[in-house]
């Protein structure tokens, strides 16, 4: 993968670009996301997203879009893309469009007649802020180009309004504008940070406060939400840029100096790599799902619409740091998780006083971050000696019981409750969990053996025998209750949850992770089994189905509303997360010899690195061909697990020699 490229034909192609999206973000959560096009097709689009907070701390839109008019001999041409109620495009400047590409830095390439200019566009690492490079070069470009040098003009569309949200016009919007060096700034409510845009050489803004009507949003139209807004355009900015020329534009949330905006772009470049290899780009996707506030460290679930959720968190770690190579991010991430770890429960999502704890398994996720970390590391006396009384304490009140989660004399985790569902697989419609699975779920346990022995495995090394001698009989009876649980030598796999006399052998991929994880209490032969069961009937190029589609209930496609999209999510839907454990469970099984099948399975993924959000790996998959993906269009998990898959295999070849 020498560089991401898409020719005009392609961009031309709306069915094709406007199905393509493209996101930017630092490490404050700050980030820019729109089409292929620039055309916005989601209320979650817009050139500068940025938490507030003075307002609720989450993430808003200030800038919707920039759009630009080019003069050429006093004739206008205009760039932008816009999609209004009843479907109607206006205006068309797709049409210039000549190439997008992605090798250093994004560059949009457009051609209006024989002139040709170029668009780079880069979220600032450290400041909350979108830094825009235009060009009008002077090689061989515009070597047909009489013009020696042309106008742009842009004017600014502002929303100013929460991401889940839409705006309408109304009186309480302030649509005055401040004078500021080298441009404007616009504050539309009190409370918000201002949208500073300044230019680097001189420009003229002339205010001309005015709204425009039905915006059509027609993915937010497809999921069964509101669909249009309308944005508030205050002005017009106009410069004049020569053949040879590059200016740079600065979209803000403070002022800064224009004069080094120069100086600032070529700095924030310098800090980006070159993409050579498909690795690079899983490198670049990784990198903006950490957010700092201060000392902390969140781990962003996915874009554009989700925030820090717990499970995800540990799940998404390991392979999140190994791709950034920083495994400090995971004890700044897992450190700053533990300011919300209460009654030996890790929050599901949010945190402080809005955090949920209606998890079972984010607690036991906790353990596998951490032994993951220890592994990637060898860091072992650090996990036990910083985490040690945590895990601890997560072990001591599942085995004593929480309202809805408990260890049973029999040592098997029971969990459920009325209304919520405690697994990973936790759609709820109308108050009712689609898959509840209440009881022994077989990915609880597994995880739940994993963490008490990964526990005592530590505390032998580093002499707490009271703990080791209390869990002694557990380590012993364990895995025979689990089989005798779990397993049905007749169908050849695991129930996936068993609720009193009820065992449900729904074929799910939560058994794979009673074979992937270190400590597992099946035998090889059954786990050799269990894995050429998931391979056949659930694994898919993208990833694991939540159902085999030989299920009554197995749904193939992901559409609708959302009602009809929670009812597909965990009953078909493909994860592409769960391909970390697949693969892991197949190396485990068939070790150094499983090598190259597993890197076929990585190297599958290449291919979507140019579908749906250019450079990542999305949320889910359709379970039937073409797998057409879905969800959020950057999913932390979904990028740390294919990488971890890099990873193991790198492991595993090292055995091997």
């Amino acid at each position: 993968m020498k560089e991401i490229y898409f020719n005009k034909d392609e961009l031309l192609n709306l069915e094709f670009s406007l199905n393509r999206e493209i996101l930017r973000a630092n490490m404050s959560n700050v980030f820019a996301c729109t089409t292929l096009a620039g055309c916005n097709t989601r209320k979650y689009h817009g050139l500068l997203i940025a938490p507030q907070p003075k307002i609720d701390n989450e993430n808003h839109v200030l800038l919707s879009s920039l759009d630009e008019t080019v003069v050429i001999n006093n004739q206008e041409f205009h760039l932008a893309l816009h999609q209004y109620k009843g479907g109607v495009y206006y205006p068309k400047g797709h049409k210039y469009l000549e190439s997008y590409s992605l090798k250093d830095l994004p560059v949009t390439t457009f051609r209006i007649a024989d002139v040709i200019l170029t668009k780079q566009m880069q979220i600032q690492e450290r400041q909350d802020r979108l830094l825009i490079k235009y060009t009008y070069p002077s090689d061989g470009a515009n070597d047909l180009s009489s013009a020696e040098s042309m106008t742009i003009k842009l004017n600014p569309l502002l929303a100013f309004r929460q991401v889940h949200k839409l705006s309408v016009k109304n009186s309480s919007a302030d649509t005055s504008y401040r004078e500021i060096d080298g441009g404007a700034a616009f504050r539309m409510y009190p409370c918000y940070t201002p949208l500073c845009i300044q230019f680097s050489k001189k420009v003229k803004y002339e205010h001309a406060p005015d709204w425009y009507y039905d915006f059509e949003y027609i993915k937010e139209r497809d999921r069964g939400y509101g669909y249009t807004e309308d944005l508030f355009m205050p002005g017009t900015f106009s410069f004049e840029i020569h053949k040879g020329e590059s200016v740079y534009v600065s979209c803000g949330t403070e002022e800064c100096n224009p004069f080094l905006l120069s100086q600032d772009f070529k700095r924030e470049t310098s800090n980006r790599f070159s993409i050579t290899t498909m690795e690079d780009v899983l490198k670049r996707a990784a990198r903006m799902f950490f957010c700092r506030k201060g000392t902390d460290v969140d781990v962003i679930a996915g874009f554009p619409w989700f925030g820090r959720w717990g499970r995800d968190t540990f799940i998404a770690l390991p392979g999140l740091c190994y791709a950034v190579d920083d495994m400090h991010l995971l004890i700044n991430a897992t450190d700053t998780m533990l300011k919300d770890f209460k009654d030996g429960l890790f929050p599901n999502i949010g945190s402080a006083d809005k955090a949920a704890y209606n998890s079972a398994d984010a607690p036991l996720w906790f353990f596998w971050c951490l032994q993951q970390y220890a592994a990637m590391t060898g860091e072992r006396k650090y996990v036990w000696e910083h985490y040690g009384k945590v895990m601890k304490l997560v072990i001591h009140a599942f085995e004593q019981g929480l309202p809805n989660i408990r260890m049973e004399s029999n040592y098997l985790l029971y969990q459920g409750q009325d209304g919520k569902a405690l697994t990973w697989m936790d759609a709820v419609i109308e108050g009712n969990p689609v898959t509840q699975r209440k009881g022994y779920a077989v990915e609880i346990n597994a995880l739940w053996y994993n963490a008490v022995m990964f526990t005592k495995s530590l505390a032998e090394e580093f002499c707490d025998d009271a703990f080791v001698n209390k869990w002694n009989d557990f380590a012993t009876v364990f895995p025979n209750v689990f089989k005798q649980t779990f397993w049905s030598k007749d169908l050849g796999y695991l129930a996936d949850c068993v609720y009193a006399s009820n065992k449900d052998f729904s074929v799910r991929p939560n058994m794979i992770f009673a074979v992937s994880l270190e400590y597992s209490p099946l035998s090889i032969k059954i786990r050799q089994l269990i894995v050429e069961k998931v391979k056949k009937e659930l694994l898919t190029p993208r990833g694991l189905c939540t159902l085999s589609p030989k299920d009554i209930n197995y749904h193939g496609h992901y559409y609708g509303n959302q009602q009809q999209r929670d009812r597909a999510y965990h009953n078909g839907t493909v994860w592409p997360w769960l391909t970390g454990a697949f693969c892991e469970a197949y190396l485990r099984v068939y070790g150094s010899e499983g090598v190259d099948y597993v890197m076929q399975i990585y190297k599958g993924f290449e291919e979507v690195l140019c579908e749906y959000c250019v450079g990542s790996i999305a949320e889910i998959y359709d379970a039937d061909p073409p797998f057409k993906p879905n969800g959020s269009i950057s999913q932390a998990w979904s990028v740390g697990e294919i990488m971890r898959i890099k990873y193991l295999t790198e492991q595993y070849k090292y055995v091997a020699k």
